[in-house]
Order: structure tokens, then sequence, then C-alpha cells
């Protein structure tokens, strides 16, 4: 499932070819992917323009000329593509939304969805999100005060969307590893540890940062020559990596294990 890095990544290079762009043409190719009838949806944005792209979360907020938001949500097996008829990817599509001779392509939202909503609505979905782990006011005292009173590991703190708003089970796992702690560490043990702690809380800084800068880890490129797209999966330490040997201490062997039913990688030498 695409995490912050990878929807940041999506949020500055949209921005930089489709703001302020007429919409020409809209095409709804399953209906379950967005929250009004196609005709409605294609009245609501032909003609329009995207104004302004914001991310919170995992999610995409496009603002609408009208004032009017396009909230996107991937989920799991979603990817965005942006590039001409003839270099369409060979996908199916739930949503496309053209810019001229330029159409912008939803695939694999079988669980995500597009959906068209009012500033108040946006503002409502998004009320129960944590704060953006990378947000300059999101201080080591404000990441201590919003572990306080919770239970459970790292890997189910970091994945709570209500806790802390953009990571999921891939950078979870990278974090704990960069912070060198187990996953399952119990977050009331890291709370009494003021190193551990600190450790966790400029782990979740580097790593969201490297990945962004790195374009996430996205099996697909946004656009025809994008080579930043997906980069960042070639530097994953941990995630996806069971069997290999870690490449920091070049003794453990990256171990799979189960945390609640989310499948989590660490080293079982370096990390404890």
């Amino acid at each position: 499932m695409p995490e912050l890095p990878e929807m940041e990544n999506y949020r500055k290079l949209l921005s930089e070819r489709i703001l302020d762009q007429s919409i020409t043409n809209v095409t709804v190719s399953r209906e379950k992917s967005i929250n009004v009838t196609p005709e409605v949806f294609e009245k609501e944005l032909v003609n329009e323009r995207i104004v302004y792209i914001e991310r919170r979360g995992k999610h995409l907020i496009f603002h609408m000329s009208t004032g009017k938001r396009l909230v996107l949500h991937l989920m799991l097996g979603g990817i965005l593509y942006i590039g001409t008829e003839q270099e369409r990817p060979k996908r199916s599509t739930q949503v496309e939304i053209e810019f001229g001779e330029v159409v912008l392509y939803f695939i694999g939202l079988r669980l995500g969805y597009l959906h068209l909503l009012s500033a108040k609505e946006t503002d409502e979905l998004m009320s129960d999100l944590g704060p953006e782990p990378l947000d300059y006011r999101f201080t080591l005292e404000k990441f201590k005060d919003r572990l306080k009173g919770r239970r459970g590991t790292i890997k189910t703190t970091l994945v709570n969307q209500r806790v802390i708003a953009g990571i999921g089970n891939c950078y979870s796992d990278e974090i704990a590893y960069a912070a060198s702690l187990r996953p399952d560490t119990k977050i009331q043990d890291v709370l009494l540890n003021e190193d551990a702690l600190s450790r966790l809380y400029h782990a979740i800084q580097s790593v969201l940062r490297e990945a962004t800068a790195g374009g996430g880890y996205m099996e697909m490129p946004l656009y025809a020559g994008d080579e930043l797209t997906g980069k960042y999966d070639e530097q994953c330490r941990v995630y996806d990596r069971e069997g290999e040997t870690c490449t920091r201490c070049n003794e453990g062997i990256i171990n799979k294990v189960e945390i609640t039913g989310k499948k989590a990688f660490f080293c079982p030498v370096c990390q404890h």
C-alpha cells in the first residue's frame, strides 16, 4: 500500500504537470471507485481546473477551482500514471481524467477510491488522522505525548493512522531497523527508555525523508522517462528482505514474523 513517501512523490510530480490545466474529459469505468454518479462526477470536473494538490497521510487531496475536493486513497494495489493515449499502460483503469492530450490514469482502485467532496466533508474525513510526522511542529516531545498511555508494539503503533499519519507496513519496519529496535518491542518499554524513544523519533524523520527523496517504492513510474518513482525499493534494508544477510551487521539473517496479523521484517542480531 502506498505510504507517505509514495504519495508525497506523486504530489510533487503531479503538481508540476497538471495544476491549472483545464480538464477536458472524464471517464469512469468503475462506479464503485467514486461516490457520486458518473454523470455528476463528469459535470463537476469537466472545464474546471486543479489548483492545488495536498497530501494528508496516505491521501492526496486535489483542490478544484470550484472549491470542491477530489480525495484519493489508493489503498492496496492502487497506482497512478500520467501520459498520452499512446503511452497508456496495459492495465485496467477505473477513472481517467484528461487534460487535453495528457491523461491521468487511476489504476487498481478495487479497494481505493476517488471521492468528490466539499471542503467541510474533506476536513471531517481527515479529522481522525494523527499529525504529519515530517511537520516541523511534530517534535520529540509531541511524539512522546502521542505515545503516552498507549499499549502495543512499535509496529502496531506506527501503522495506526490515528497516532501518526502516513506510515504503513514498509516504513514501520524500516524505521524500527534504523532505530535498532525490534518491531515487536512494546511501546511502553520505549517510553521508559529516553534513548530508545529518541532513536525511534529520529528514525521516523530520517527514513521518511530519505524515502521521499528517493521516490518511494512504487512498482511503476508515474510517466514515461520517470527515473525517480520507485527507486527507494532498492534501498529498503529489511522490508521484503527475508532470508537476506543484514547489510549493517553482516551477520544477521533478515527474519519475517507476524505481529497482530501484519508481516514484519527485522534483523535478529542488530535490532534488540
